[in-house]
C-alpha cells in the first residue's frame, strides 16, 4: 500500500513540474493518492450509485468559500482538503469519471477536472470557468457528462427572469477588476439569458421525489434577483425511503447528509424556489 502511494506521489509531483497552469499543494497531493485508493472498489454498474459512495468518502470535509478564487490569474486548482458546494459536486464527478475508466493517474483526473469545469472542457481564463450552475449544467450537458431531467420530474417552470448577478455585482469578485474579464462575463450571461431555465417548484417535490435517483445533481433554484442557483450537492436515498441531500454545507460547515428529506429541508432555506435536477450520464467509451 505504501509502495502504490509513493509512485502515485512521485508521478504527481512530476506532472505538476510541467504544467504552470495548476494549483496544488503538497497536502492535496497527497490527499489525491490516497483518496484514489479509498475509492477503490467503489464503482457500481449504476454510476448513479458510484456517485454516492464517492461523494460519502468526502464526509466530514471543511467547507471552504471560494476555493477557486486564487492568485491574480486563472489556473486549474486543486483544493481537495477545503470544498465549496460545486468543487464538491465536480470532484465528485471527476473520482467518479476516473473509476468508471479505471484510471488513477493524476493526469488524467486533471484532465476531468478541466473539461468539467471549464466551458467546452478547456481553460481559456476566469471567464471560461462556468460560474452559473444552470451554465455548468447546459455545457455539461452538451458534452455528455450530465443530462438535465428537470422537466421529466413533471411540472416544470420556466425561470422568467434575468441571470445578471456578477456583471451586476462586479465589486464582489476580484477578478472582475480586470475589463477583459468583466466584458466576456456580461457575454456569459447574455447567452445565458439567450436559453430559458427550468425548474421544479419546492412544492412539488415531495409528489415526485420518487423520480430523483441516486447520484442525481441537485441545484437549487433561487429567487435572488439576478441569480439562478444558490446551492448545489447531491442526491442520496437514505433508510427512511426519502431523498436527502449529500453536500458541502455552509451550515455544518462540512460535507454531510441534510437530516431532514430534501423537500423539508428546502422549506428551511430562504428565498428557494425549487430544484434543478441532472443526472450523471458519462458516455460509455
Amino acid at each position: 500500500m505504501q509502495n502504490k502511494l509513493l509512485i502515485i506521489l512521485l508521478l504527481i509531483i512530476g506532472h505538476l513540474s510541467i504544467a504552470q497552469q495548476i494549483t496544488c499543494s503538497q497536502e492535496d497531493k497527497k490527499i489525491f493518492a490516497e483518496k484514489t485508493l479509498e475509492i477503490d472498489g467503489l464503482l457500481e454498474n449504476d454510476f448513479g450509485k458510484t456517485m454516492v459512495a464517492v461523494g460519502k468518502t468526502f464526509l466530514s470535509t471543511p467547507y471552504v468559500a471560494k476555493t477557486l478564487e486564487v492568485g491574480e490569474t486563472e489556473t486549474l486548482v486543486v483544493n481537495l482538503h477545503g470544498l465549496d458546494c460545486t468543487t464538491f459536486v465536480e470532484n465528485v464527478l471527476a473520482f467518479s469519471l476516473l473509476l468508471k475508466e479505471g484510471k488513477t493517474d493524476f493526469n488524467n483526473y486533471i484532465d476531468l477536472l478541466e473539461t468539467i469545469r471549464y466551458e467546452n472542457g478547456e481553460m481559456k481564463g476566469y471567464s471560461s470557468r462556468l460560474h452559473y450552475f444552470t451554465y455548468w449544467i447546459k455545457n455539461n450537458n452538451s458534452k455528455g457528462l450530465v443530462k438535465d431531467i428537470t422537466n421529466e420530474l413533471g411540472g416544470g417552470l420556466e425561470l422568467k427572469k434575468e441571470i445578471n448577478f456578477m456583471g451586476t455585482h462586479r465589486e464582489l469578485y476580484p477578478f472582475l477588476s480586470d475589463d477583459e474579464n468583466y466584458a466576456n462575463i456580461l457575454k456569459t450571461e447574455n447567452n445565458l439569458n439567450q436559453k430559458s431555465i427550468c425548474y421544479l417548484p419546492q412544492d412539488q417535490i415531495k409528489a415526485n421525489e420518487h423520480l430523483i435517483k441516486d447520484g442525481d445533481i441537485i441545484a437549487l433554484a433561487t429567487s435572488i434577483k439576478g441569480l439562478d442557483v444558490t446551492h448545489t450537492g447531491i442526491a442520496i436515498k437514505q433508510a427512511d425511503g426519502r431523498i436527502h441531500l449529500l453536500h458541502a454545507s455552509t451550515g455544518s460547515m462540512e460535507v454531510e447528509i441534510s437530516q431532514l428529506p430534501l423537500a423539508d429541508y428546502l422549506k428551511k432555506i430562504k428565498n428557494n424556489i425549487g430544484i434543478i435536477v441532472a443526472r450523471p450520464f458519462p458516455k460509455s467509451k
